[in-house]
């Protein structure tokens, strides 16, 4: 079975350490993702801020941004000896600071130039996969016959692993939010990919809200990512290693993850870790339940004080399970 089978996608300002522990506490064989770093930044930024992690996040992938192939490979090596399992390459984010670094999306159109990229970073980390996030094509390109190029030269460089955004990145006319949701999907496409190029490994990310929504896909593909819907709605995840990776375990209750997460919520507070740095992430796990909107609006409100602990999550736990402080907190 694909270790790719499952995987949540990078999100900038989302997927952090806090996060990612989060999740893992719902899923033990869901594939995280960092958030996009630069090369640049690992090389000359705070390096234990930008790439420290728990090891209860494996698997777990560092995504890089960058175009310089020497400043990738080392930052690819930097990564390796923090622990990361692979090393993911922007070849798909349309924002407009990425694209005046010369990364992210805007690489569509140069797949020379990625295959020099991922044949530095393999040469550098080569007992780890170095992977390509891409989108099918840019502005003006016709996908059907750019990226079916595209990805082979990039193979020919020793990349084996595609994670396809089936959409176009539209660069002139479209925000990046717009971009999320504007374009089209050609989820055939993806599809085609892979029939066609049967010895790589293709995942399939784009439009799916649901493990319904996935489904379908994974009879086609070797795996498929989601972003915002774990994120809006975590406890999805939970039924993941039951539903895709045939894990026979109990899958952990809402109350479960909690009990779980407080131990390590009071360390990190302890060690001045702000307390919303961490409830941000939290406040969708009981989305669709009785409670949510209590559980979402103590913690809102709360969490931000400067001496906010984890008494905060405790008391949001309980207007949960009391419904008579949830009638009176609304």
């Amino acid at each position: 079975m694909s270790p790719y089978r499952f995987c949540v996608a990078p999100m900038m300002d989302w997927t952090d350490r806090f996060d990612r522990y989060f999740l893992r506490l719902l899923s033990r064989h869901a594939r995280l993702y960092t958030e996009m770093v630069t090369a640049n930044a690992v090389l000359h930024g705070d390096r234990a801020r930008l790439l420290g992690f728990d090891g209860t996040e494996h698997p777990v992938a560092l995504q890089l941004g960058g175009s310089e192939p020497a400043a990738l490979a080392e930052a690819a090596k930097i990564g390796a000896d923090f622990g990361y399992d692979e090393i993911n390459l922007n070849v798909g984010c349309p924002s407009d600071r990425v694209q005046s670094g010369r990364f992210g999306a805007c690489l569509m159109a140069e797949p020379e130039l990625v295959a020099r990229c991922v044949a530095a970073m393999r040469a550098a980390v080569p007992h780890l996969p170095v992977t390509v996030k891409c989108r099918i094509g840019i502005d003006k390109q016709i996908p059907e016959e750019i990226l079916p190029r595209f990805i082979a030269i990039v193979r020919d460089a020793g990349c084996e692993v595609f994670i396809i955004h089936a959409r176009m990145a539209w660069l002139e006319g479209l925000s990046p939010k717009q971009n999320r949701d504007v374009p089209p999907l050609d989820y055939a496409l993806a599809h085609r990919m892979k029939a066609e190029f049967r010895q790589l490994t293709f995942v399939l990310n784009g439009g799916l809200h649901s493990l319904d929504d996935a489904a379908p896909h994974l009879a086609r593909m070797d795996g498929v990512m989601l972003g915002r819907a774990v994120y809006h709605n975590p406890y999805l995840l939970a039924q993941v290693d039951g539903r895709l990776f045939g894990d026979t375990a109990q899958p952990p209750s809402r109350m479960e993850v909690i009990e779980r997460l407080l131990p390590w919520a009071e360390e990190q507070v302890g060690q001045g870790v702000p307390l919303h740095c961490i409830t941000r992430h939290i406040l969708g796990l009981f989305q669709g339940q009785p409670g949510a909107k209590s559980w979402r609006r103590h913690i809102s409100e709360n969490a931000h004080r400067r001496d906010a602990g984890i008494e905060i999550i405790r008391d949001a736990l309980a207007r949960v399970l009391d419904p008579d402080i949830t009638r009176a907190a609304a």
